[in-house]
């Protein structure tokens, strides 16, 4: 517990330090790492009364921190229909039972559908969740987050038909004679959200829960929340004061999708009252402002300098023009907050790194650690500006993988810049890793292997496993402003960590994405042990 002195010995215990990158036992005092080097001065560090922890030859890590997903989507998703990368069929097989249970009005809600493991490979229609939904409305996420799948009901209910013209920054897919397929990217998706069921509090709650639930299973003890309204950042803070929740979350405010003029009105009760840091014992940050560029390759609303390979004349879309982007940028960064964009594709990572680099001009010598999130594919020119500007590239490994075959048909050449992470480390940057939870399960040790084998898809731009545990640990810690709280096994950091039951460091790779976590601790307390 956090008032006691614990020894840990007699395993494999991984630092993350440069100047000690392993160490034959641990000691924890007062919820603080006190120690971590040779037997014999960890055992006079920790005293006579300390409690003696055996590893049994166990591997210790540093607590894992997933820099970007979405915590209350996380538990949200576990609680809506699975349709993670599952068969047509299967997916409309469980809407067609939810639908004869549903309540009238009730909405039926999934997430994962991804149309490329299908066969065909085709999008979804309104047709074909009408026949097995006919009356309540039912609206799926597609896996990255970017598309919804809705019937006719749910168009109904929002009002769009062959009249409503695309916003921008987002489509509506079409038929032959301009009616819409029930498929729609991005800013479209935005009136089916304003007449969708939205969670009540309580089931926020229970989502919440879950969501810390499966992460400490997994190891990963701190995370950065990928964007909330201020009303769900507000319900994560009083969790914390029920003492419900124990996990470390950074939690970027993201505005809802509005015109620029909303977006800034709804951002200045945020910007007026400035970032908040070590909140809830230091478990809390509100410094972070995200916004989105552009989509996903899956939805090919990704937004590319040239045309998608396998869609001549397409290219995706931005959400903002050069000016709107550069505005809210600039006003956030007034504020004091850190930045993190989403991007995707070469035309939104360069219109984002523009952003930053005029704000930078304009403010020399305020440096905010900006951030761009995905930074999937990448122009050549572009690769060396984050490192020339400072901005942290921050990087999900295992969507390569997912999306390894997806890539190659939609950038064919251009793949040679995505995902590019060998490339952008010779630059000199940091790049912290993530799952994009739950666009990818939240399994840490998925997103390690890809990064430690290249995913199949990059073997070149593969990393080595100091900087995969880097990426998973101090990185993260660096992007969050709290390098020197937590991030690796240093005395005077949080006593943060994970203990698996393979060495990560020296097991054969194909063993890595089947680790298993057998204790987490945060701040020196258990919060999850494997029962044997």
């Amino acid at each position: 517990m956090e008032n006691e002195t614990s020894l840990w010995i007699n395993g494999r215990i991984y630092t993350a330090r440069a100047d000690v990158p392993s160490a034959p036992a641990l000691v924890v005092r007062n919820g603080e790492i006190a120690y971590a080097g040779d037997a014999e001065t960890s055992a006079r560090v920790a005293g006579n009364h300390a409690r003696v922890v055996n590893l049994d030859g166990a591997c210790m890590l540093p607590g894992l921190n997933d820099a970007h997903l979405h915590f209350l989507s996380t538990g949200l998703a576990a609680m809506r229909l699975d349709a993670h990368w599952k068969p047509k069929d299967e997916i409309l097989a469980a809407v067609r039972e939810a639908a004869l249970r549903a309540k009238p009005g009730e909405w039926i809600m999934g997430w994962g559908w991804n149309q490329e493991v299908w066969n065909p490979a085709e999008m979804p229609t309104r047709q074909e969740l009408d026949a097995v939904s006919p009356d309540a409305p039912a609206a799926l996420t597609r896996t990255c987050g970017h598309m919804l799948w809705v019937n006719s009901r749910a168009l109904g209910l929002a009002g769009i038909d062959r009249n409503t013209p695309d916003p921008f920054g987002g489509e509506y897919l079409r038929d032959g004679d301009g009616s819409p397929t029930g498929v729609m990217s991005d800013t479209a998706m935005g009136p089916i959200y304003a007449v969708m069921d939205e969670p009540d509090a309580e089931k926020k709650k229970k989502a919440l829960k879950l969501a810390q639930a499966r992460l400490f299973e997994y190891g990963v003890t701190s995370v950065s929340d990928a964007g909330e309204d201020e009303g769900d950042i507000n319900l994560i803070e009083s969790l914390y004061a029920e003492g419900t929740l124990k996990i470390r979350i950074d939690a970027m405010f993201k505005p809802r999708d509005a015109s620029l003029g909303e977006m800034l009105d709804e951002s200045k009760r945020i910007f007026a009252r400035g970032p908040q840091t070590g909140l809830c014992g230091g478990r809390l940050r509100r410094a972070a402002f995200k916004l989105l560029a552009d989509g996903s390759f899956g939805a090919r609303s990704a937004w590319m300098l040239d045309d998608y390979s396998d869609q001549p004349g397409h290219r995706g879309k931005g959400i903002f023009t050069d000016e709107e982007l550069y505005t809210l940028v600039r006003e956030a960064f007034n504020a004091g907050f850190q930045v993190s964009v989403h991007a995707i594709g070469d035309a939104a990572n360069r219109q984002v790194l523009d952003a930053y680099e005029h704000v930078m001009k304009s403010h020399p010598g305020r440096g905010r650690r900006l951030r761009v999130e995905h930074a999937a594919a990448l122009s050549s020119p572009d690769i060396g500006r984050f490192a020339k500007l400072g901005v942290i590239p921050s990087m999900q490994t295992v969507h390569a993988e997912s999306d390894r075959e997806m890539a190659r048909a939609r950038l064919g050449a251009r793949c040679e810049f995505t995902y590019a992470w060998r490339k952008l480390l010779a630059t000199g940057v940091k790049i912290p890793n993530g799952t994009d939870s739950p666009v990818e399960p939240a399994d840490p040790w998925r997103a390690l292997h890809s990064a430690v084998t290249g995913a199949g898809f990059h073997p070149e731009e593969r990393m080595t496993r100091d900087e995969a545990l880097m990426s998973y640990t101090a990185w993260p810690a660096y992007a969050q402003f709290e390098e020197k709280a937590k991030g690796t096994l240093a005395p005077g950091q949080a006593a943060d960590f994970t203990i698996i039951d393979n060495d990560f460091m020296t097991c054969p790779e194909d063993e890595i994405r089947n680790i298993k976590t057998l204790e987490t601790v945060v701040g020196g307390e258990t919060v999850f042990r494997r029962r044997s």
